[in-house]
């Protein structure tokens, strides 16, 4: 059974900084391109970043240079750290596992809450 178990949100003023965790069981973790989405209020859901099995990233354009997205295979994890954060950037953030280099992401964890106080 996939799990994919998000951490990390919270409450935080404009321009700080928070990092997600991602924690995985159930799968082989190595072999899993990772994703980070986000869905606002209102919204539709969008992807905020991704990382292939080998380490290739892959961010939208309006988190570049803010948002950072690593993984540990070791751990099991992967991780998004977000500097310089914007009330835009309130959202419930999901990451999501895929089998396959592309396509549709196949797993996906519950999201945790992130708050952006201006």
């Amino acid at each position: 059974q996939v799990q994919l178990v998000e951490s990390g949100g919270g409450l935080v003023q404009a321009g700080g900084s928070l990092r997600l965790s991602c924690a995985a069981s159930g799968l082989t973790f190595a072999m899993y391109a990772m994703g980070w989405y986000r869905q606002a209020p209102g919204k539709e859901r969008e992807l905020v970043a991704q990382i292939s099995s080998g380490g290739t990233t892959y961010y939208a354009d309006s988190m570049k240079g803010r948002f950072t997205i690593s993984r540990d295979n070791a751990k099991n994890t992967v991780y998004l750290q977000m500097n310089s954060l914007k009330p835009e950037d309130t959202a419930v953030y999901s990451c999501a596992a895929r089998a396959a280099p592309y396509g549709p992401y196949d797993y996906w964890g519950q999201g945790t809450q992130v708050t952006v106080s201006s």
